[in-house]
């Protein structure tokens, strides 16, 4: 694959904020926005753009609802700053802001307002294979307003593959530019996510589409199966910083970096990102927020399941993995 058609996206603030109900004080997310700029990230994801009807803003930080108000915000705050200024003389390129959008959880057509006003560059749709059809209305939705689009295919871990292709045959007519592989479970093992991307590839090769990886790390598989999405043509992939994401995180952007600059990706820096791990993300641990690889998510893992309950025992505190192995195998 040409080097120019790779595409790093960080999903620090939307897949992480899943544990923290979105709430980054501007200080971090600004940080983050720099690092991603000395990193060389194409794209930076700072959230969802969901319903404020359907979830409360008193439960949720502003990141849950990306207005495009507060991302201008950090923006303008960031160009004052003299690292950025610095960084944009001596870097190429333009770090490009993207956000995710659920079908059946947002208001799409009032809150995604037309490209010319926002400061979004790609709205993200995800959806089920059951959900198709909203997802499809939602794509031609945003490219009609300007917008770069993608589309996330949610827990194919569990899809018959008749299923999959025919969806991904409707979803490769749309405007969706990448067509992603996500393994919202963390239940790939490497030969069924090489299955799944001979599928994606062939689809997307008909159509003139790009592939996606976005995975999750329950059987702490996130990086080899994202090098092997890599290896097999996936143009685009998903990490984020110190893995932190929903239950047992997400392929670790740092070690993504390191790996792309010692393949010998002059655009991508890992120290930059280790700065920020330093100085940021080591404080949210110490405040007592919690994600990442551990035995209730490697279970939940094994058995193809939502991590749901994983996240549940982790807040209880509970230690007795095998009771909870009976448990979940029962379900």
């Amino acid at each position: 694959m040409n080097g120019n058609e790779l595409r790093i996206v960080d999903a620090t603030l939307r897949d992480g904020g899943l544990v923290n109900d979105f709430y980054f004080e501007d200080e971090l997310v600004k940080a983050l926005y720099l690092t991603n700029l000395y990193t060389g990230v194409d794209y930076m994801e700072f959230g969802y753009k969901a319903s404020k009807r359907m979830f409360d803003p008193a439960k949720n930080g502003k990141w849950k609802y990306c207005a495009d108000a507060d991302i201008w915000r950090i923006l303008e705050d960031c160009k004052e700053l003299d690292p950025y200024k610095a960084v944009m003389e001596n870097r190429e390129g333009h770090l490009k802001i993207a956000v995710m959008a659920d079908v059946g959880r947002c208001d799409f057509r009032e809150d995604i307002r037309p490209k010319a006003e926002s400061p979004i560059d790609m709205i993200r749709v995800a959806t089920y294979l059951d959900t198709i059809p909203g997802a499809v209305e939602m794509l031609e939705d945003a490219a009609g307003k300007g917008y770069e689009v993608s589309c996330n295919i949610m827990a194919i871990s569990k899809a018959e593959e008749k299923t999959l292709r025919e969806q991904l045959e409707i979803l490769a007519q749309t405007p969706a530019e990448v067509l992603y592989v996500v393994d919202s479970y963390g239940a790939l093992y490497p030969d069924h996510a090489r299955r799944l991307l001979e599928l994606y590839g062939e689809v997307a090769a008909k159509y003139g589409k790009r592939v996606g990886m976005h995975a999750h790390n329950n059987l702490q598989l996130a990086f080899s199966n994202t090098l092997l999405a890599k290896e097999m043509g996936a143009a685009w992939l998903d990490g984020t910083y110190a893995s932190m994401g929903r239950g047992a995180g997400n392929c670790a952007m740092e070690l993504l970096l390191g790996y792309l600059e010692r393949q010998g990706y002059e655009k991508y820096r890992m120290v930059p990102a280790l700065s920020f791990l330093d100085q940021y993300m080591e404080g949210l641990k110490r405040q007592g927020i919690v994600w990442g690889y551990d035995t209730q998510y490697l279970l939940t893992g094994l058995t193809n399941q939502h991590p749901r309950a994983a996240i549940q025992f982790t807040k209880e505190r509970r230690s007795d993995h095998s009771a909870f192995y009976r448990e979940i195998e029962e379900t």
